[in-house]
Parts: C-alpha cells; sequence; structure tokens
C-alpha cells in the first residue's frame, strides 16, 4: 500500500485522542470514588458528634435519634454510591462507556467522511517537477479569448449617459467608419467605450491604435489592451491577453500593469511562487496610489502562504503632497504669506521623518522643498540621512538621489 504512512499516522493520531478521553474518563471515576468515600467519613463524623451531644445533655434523647436515623440514612446511600462506583456501575461509569464510545464513533466516522469528500485518498505527495508540469498544462489548456469572452458573465452596457454624450459617441462612431485611420480619435473610442462597459469594441479600437502606431506603440498601449481583454474574459489572463502582457514587458519592464497581471496570470495556473516574486517587487516599488496596490495588498498574503514565503506585509504608505484644500488655499495667498504656508509645511515633513520615519517619496518631497526654498544646505544634509535611512533599498535610493539631482545636491 503506497500510502501506508499516511493511514499509520492518521491512525496513531486518533489513538491519542482516544486515549486522552479514556484518561479524562477514568479520572472521572476516580474523583468519584474520592467523593462518595469523603462522604462516608462526614457522617460517620457526624453519628459520633451526635452521641458525644447527647452524653453531655446538650440534645435530648428524641432530637438525638431524630438525627441519628437521618444521618445514618445518609450514610448508607454514601455507602451504596461507593461501592457501585468500585464495581463500575455508578452515574460517572454508567455515562462514560456509552459518551466514550460514541465520541470516538462520531470522530472517525466524521474525519473519514470529510476526508473522502474533500481529500484524495490514495494519492501520493505531488514532486515539485510534477506540479510544475501541471501548471504548464494549464496553462496550455486555456481557453482562447474568443472562447473566454463568449463565456464570461459580465454587466451590461452602461445606459445611465446623457443623450449628449450618448450623441458625441454616435458622431465619433460614425466619423471613424469613414476614417478608420485617425489615431486619435481611435484613442478616443477605445477609452470611451471601456468606459461604458462596451468592451468588445473598446478592444477592437485599442487593436486599432496598436496597429496604426506600428514600432512607436509603447508598453502601455500594449497593456492597456492586455487589461481591456482580461475584463472581458471575466478576469482570465487568456494566451491572447498573456502575449500582450509580455510585448508590454519587452517594451517597458517596469509596467506596472503588465507585471500585476502577469502575476495574475501565474496565480491562475498555481504558479504562486512566481506571483509572489512579482507582486512583492511591484508593490514595494510603486507608489501608494498606484492603481494595482490595492489589489495586491488585499492578495500577496494569500499568495505568500501558498508559495509557501513567510511575509510581513509592509505598512500602508501615504500619498505625498498637499492635499486639493491646502492647494486651494494656497492659490488665494499673497506671496509672503504662501511661502510661510510652504515654510510650515516643510517643517512639520522634516519633524515627522525624524521622529517616525517615512517613505522615500516623502524624502524626496522634503529635499526637493527645502531646494526651492533655498536651503540647499539642509536639503544636503537630508539627502544623505536618506542615505544611511534607505541603504540597500536600491530602488527606494534612485528616487532620492533623482530628487537630490534636479535639486542640485548631487552630482
Amino acid at each position: 500500500m503506497e500510502n501506508w504512512g499516511f493511514w499509520a499516522a492518521a491512525a496513531g493520531l486518533m489513538v491519542g485522542v482516544a486515549a486522552t478521553l479514556l484518561r479524562a474518563m477514568a479520572r472521572a471515576r476516580a474523583d468519584a470514588r474520592a467523593s462518595a468515600e469523603f462522604d462516608l467519613a462526614v457522617y460517620r463524623d457526624q453519628l459520633a458528634e451526635i452521641s458525644r451531644d447527647e452524653a453531655r445533655g446538650t440534645l435530648s434523647t428524641e432530637e438525638s435519634q431524630r438525627l441519628r436515623a437521618e444521618v445514618s440514612r445518609r450514610l448508607l446511600e454514601a455507602d451504596r454510591a461507593a461501592s457501585a462506583e468500585e464495581a463500575g456501575e455508578g452515574p460517572a461509569a454508567r455515562r462514560g462507556g456509552p459518551v466514550m464510545a460514541g465520541l470516538v464513533v462520531v470522530m472517525v466516522g466524521s474525519a473519514g467522511w470529510l476526508y473522502w469528500e474533500v481529500g484524495a485518498p490514495g494519492y501520493p505527495d505531488l514532486p515539485l517537477q510534477t506540479r510544475f508540469q501541471m501548471s504548464e498544462e494549464m496553462r496550455a489548456n486555456r481557453p482562447s479569448q474568443a472562447e473566454a469572452q463568449a463565456a464570461a458573465t459580465l454587466p451590461p452596457p452602461r445606459s445611465d449617459i446623457s443623450p449628449e454624450f450618448a450623441e458625441l459617441m454616435d458622431q465619433l462612431r460614425a466619423t471613424l467608419a469613414e476614417r478608420p485611420d485617425d489615431l486619435r480619435g481611435q484613442e478616443l473610442l477605445a477609452r470611451n467605450e471601456a468606459a461604458l462597459g462596451n468592451l468588445a469594441a473598446a478592444i477592437t479600437a485599442q487593436e486599432t491604435v496598436i496597429r496604426l502606431k506600428g514600432d512607436a506603440a509603447e508598453g502601455e498601449d500594449l497593456s492597456a489592451l492586455a487589461e481591456l481583454m482580461i475584463i472581458a474574459a471575466g478576469g482570465l489572463v487568456t494566451p491572447e491577453a498573456e502575449a500582450q502582457l509580455a510585448a508590454a514587458l519587452m517594451r517597458d519592464p517596469q509596467n506596472g500593469t503588465a507585471r500585476y497581471y502577469t502575476g495574475q496570470m501565474f496565480a491562475q495556473i498555481g504558479r504562486f511562487d512566481r506571483t509572489f516574486v512579482l507582486w512583492r517587487n511591484l508593490l514595494e516599488e510603486s507608489p501608494p496610489d498606484a492603481p494595482w496596490v490595492a489589489p495586491i495588498r488585499a492578495q500577496i498574503m494569500d499568495v505568500a502562504m501558498r508559495a509557501g514565503v513567510t511575509y510581513e506585509l509592509p505598512p500602508e504608505r501615504r500619498v505625498v503632497g498637499p492635499n486639493p484644500e491646502d492647494i486651494a488655499a494656497a492659490a488665494q495667498m499673497e506671496e509672503e504669506e504662501r511661502r510661510q504656508m510652504i515654510e510650515g509645511m516643510v517643517a512639520q515633513l522634516g519633524e515627522r521623518l525624524a521622529t517616525e520615519g517615512g517613505i522615500a517619496e516623502e524624502w524626496a518631497q522634503l529635499i526637493s522643498s527645502l531646494a526651492v526654498l533655498g536651503r540647499k544646505d539642509e536639503a544636503r544634509e537630508i539627502y544623505a540621512e536618506a542615505q544611511r535611512v534607505f541603504a540597500g533599498r536600491s530602488v527606494d535610493l534612485q528616487g532620492i538621489r533623482q530628487a537630490a539631482v534636479n535639486a542640485g545636491v548631487a552630482e
């Protein structure tokens, strides 16, 4: 029997559980016997005390006889209980056998049924190479884009649009039907058809954009087409979408959209190890407001677990820069007031980075802001400190160095 080791381990665990329960029941019987023996000793002491009180004259003969009869009755009941427990016929013993047998039957039966339903009896452990081969088979047997789109259940196109916008879209479609090589028009058509939920039309328009651009098509153009195809396929990364992702990464290896969906493709075929590497690097390198950051944060812990990796999710990064209210307030200020406001924000940022730390983008912003205020010596000191803080983190240092170069405090 090929999987005898598994069954031996399962049987051993079951015996251990049963032994634990048996010990608990035996302890309960021992406790019951001890309790009965204690009651016997108490009642005997009470009888002796009654005799002493009668001899001293503190109890009348009638009262002592009544008490002696009551205590004797309790003594006989306790003696019978102790004898029954000793013979294995007491309440604890009567309850223990059936309960124990019932528990064992329920546990064994439930465990066997559950394993038979969701497990794989007789199925051996898979070597790593076999798992990789199965993943490649899954990858090769994915449905085509046309098949996936036909099977996908998607929400209907939007109908909550104004008549004016609907008329503009009709005009754009009619114009491009006459002038299909209008690149700007096709870009507008692809973007607006996607916004309306007309994914098939959006895919066609984006394919036309890429054809018209030819060799000048950028990674962003190709990843946009791949994303439309994946959405239209109900989230499945089809072979055709994968080809567009690969082409996008050939033109731009740092393209975030292509890296995210490539990781999703590997997860769909069971290669969580590759998904984890792609997503971890992308998460740690991306600005906090990148569109793929939130979905990666929501999934990467599960991906790490499936990849067999111990991973600690980094703290959520903050979006750097003034908020819209700050910008609106600054626009209404005089030059000196605006400068004071900026200096106050810079001071707050510098204090927070010194006491709490921060992300690379915040250090870069502080360097740039100090240079704008003419405080280049301070900017140079912050740059030197940032190099110590982010030592060994080349991606973060690259952004900080670029800010320092732009500020004129680094070569």
